[in-house]
């Protein structure tokens, strides 16, 4: 793409980086902040400088948060003995819109992937069993994407959770194979999850 100006060029390839953004999308952006006056635009990288800075993530389930314990963990009336094991923050988001989940969540920070180098020692597995060891859970409740990953990393988690007591079930597979909790609609996600069922069960269907 030629452009007149290397700092527009260079502001066109940083927002070209983001996910799902093609080079003429960045280009109408960049030229939309081009536009506005310049508090505007110093309002606007503050904002994403703040966010970088000042966002934390909750040390008890690693969602995002703007204090070391997130609005969920920290609220009494949550049901602390389910566990809901998601592959990131987006799925929280997710199922919290459905309103048909009351419990607690684990954010694992990602899938088991050997194609793509991802293994057990890169998402935040420990920190779940620290947590189920404490004996506060009853029910953990696998809430991944119905891909292989998915499936490769339910069935890792299942078998280190095997000598605990607790129930280990699956949000029902009325997600489509392949599909990713985010692109779910709320009835479809609520329902899966309000129709789980145990992990050994779900493995024979």
């Amino acid at each position: 793409m030629n452009l007149p100006s290397k700092h527009l060029e260079d502001a066109v390839r940083e927002f070209s980086m983001l996910p799902g953004i093609g080079s003429k999308t960045a280009l109408r952006l960049v030229l939309h902040l081009l536009k506005q006056d310049k508090d505007t635009v110093q309002q606007f990288g503050r904002i994403f400088m703040n966010l970088k800075d000042e966002v934390q993530y909750c040390r008890e389930c690693n969602n995002i948060s703007d204090s070391p314990v997130c609005h969920i963990c920290a609220n009494p009336k949550r049901n602390r003995t389910e566990l809901c094991v998601v592959e990131d923050i987006r799925d929280i988001i997710a199922i919290e819109n459905t309103q048909q989940y009351n419990g607690l969540y684990h954010v694992l920070g990602g899938l088991i992937s050997p194609m793509e180098g991802i293994g057990p020692s890169d998402l935040h597995i420990e920190p779940l069993t620290e947590r189920i060891r404490q004996g506060e859970t009853k029910e953990v409740i696998m809430a991944l994407s119905a891909t292989m990953e998915g499936d490769t990393t339910i069935f890792y988690l299942h078998k280190k959770l095997k000598d605990f007591d607790i129930e280990v079930s699956t949000i029902a597979r009325g997600v489509a194979f392949g599909g990713e909790l985010e692109y779910v609609d709320e009835l479809t996600l609520g329902r899966s999850i309000v129709t789980r069922v145990p992990y050994q069960n779900s493995m024979m269907k």
